[in-house]
């Protein structure tokens, strides 16, 4: 992967929403390949970049790609899902805006021994945190019939998800399952004609639910939505570029339970349960690449900008 001919997705419409201010503090919470990092830093003077990502491969490749703006960028490894506790450690009361891009780092599907890829062979792995404890290994050989049919119909609204959660049962009842193409081809033999026929690979929608699952990406999703907002000055801007319809819901749901969570009648005169309104919505409706950046980074086809104010 080259970094440097890298563009993230929605680049231009998350750095203007931020609202940068030269001499402010700003968080990417997904730091990846460094692409929107390097735009914030590059418009700081005076201000500091957090930047975090689980993944120390992410870390060590985009501190090089950072190294001219070493003076005003801290790296951490950690998850964006303790964003709170991250800045209350590094003596942070609050930040003038976040940045949260959900999506896979194009290296972590790009490099097959990750074993993200229903392309290429490689070991069940899928860990964006190497250190993890939990593999897709562990989750597609020990994990019940139950757990496994629930991620795939949840996690990848995968239709066929019993038939292919009972051919994975079949198949490790044998011997475990060891690698991803193994694991692709227990996936094709259990849907039928017609959806093999279909242009989507049979095996992205199980896959991506088995890598949710190893990641807990949905729960750290709502951590942060639960958690980091709090951390954000008044006016400062929070940003979230989601790629599927789970993640967009659990932002969308977490920015609205802060602008509209009054939950007394609509006939009542004033508010008595208490809510305290602490974000607003920038724009209703989320914000979508242009045909040029679908046409130029196909993967960008899926992803949603929604961005929030806090009040």
């Amino acid at each position: 992967m080259d970094e440097a001919r890298h563009v993230s997705v929605l680049l231009r419409e998350s750095i203007d929403n931020l609202n940068i201010r030269p001499d402010g503090v700003y968080l990417d919470g997904t730091l990846g390949l460094g692409g929107h990092s390097c735009e914030i830093a590059s418009r700081l003077d005076g201000g500091r970049l957090i930047a975090i990502d689980r993944d120390e491969t992410a870390i060590a490749r985009s501190g090089k790609r950072l190294e001219p703006f070493a003076d005003r960028v801290t790296l951490i490894h950690g998850n964006f899902s303790d964003t709170a506790e991250i800045l209350d450690k590094l003596g942070i009361d609050a930040v003038d805006g976040m940045l949260f891009d959900l999506g896979v780092s194009s290296p972590q599907l790009d490099e097959a021994e990750r074993g993200f890829s229903y392309m290429n062979d490689a070991p069940l792995d899928m860990r964006m945190d190497g250190s993890a404890s939990l593999s897709a290994w562990d989750v597609v050989n020990t994990w019940s019939a139950e757990q496994l049919n629930r991620i795939l119909w949840d996690y990848g609204e995968e239709r066929y998800a019993r038939r292919i959660t009972d051919a994975i049962i079949r198949r490790r009842e044998q011997q475990p399952i060891e690698s991803t193409l193994e694991l692709v081809e227990i996936i094709r033999s259990a849907m039928p004609g017609a959806a093999l026929r279909e242009k989507q690979h049979p095996a992205k929608r199980s896959f991506q639910a088995i890598r949710i699952a190893v990641n807990d990406e949905l729960g750290a999703i709502r951590q942060m939505m639960d958690t980091a907002p709090d951390k954000l000055k008044p006016g400062g801007r929070l940003c979230v570029i989601s790629f599927h319809s789970l993640e967009d819901r659990i932002v969308k749901s977490g920015i609205n339970a802060r602008e509209n969570g009054c939950t007394c009648p609509r006939e009542a005169p004033i508010c008595t349960c208490g809510f305290v309104r602490t974000l607003r919505s920038v724009q209703r409706r989320p914000i979508l690449p242009s045909e040029e950046e679908i046409r130029l980074n196909p993967r960008a086809r899926s992803a949603k900008l929604r961005v929030a104010e806090r009040v």
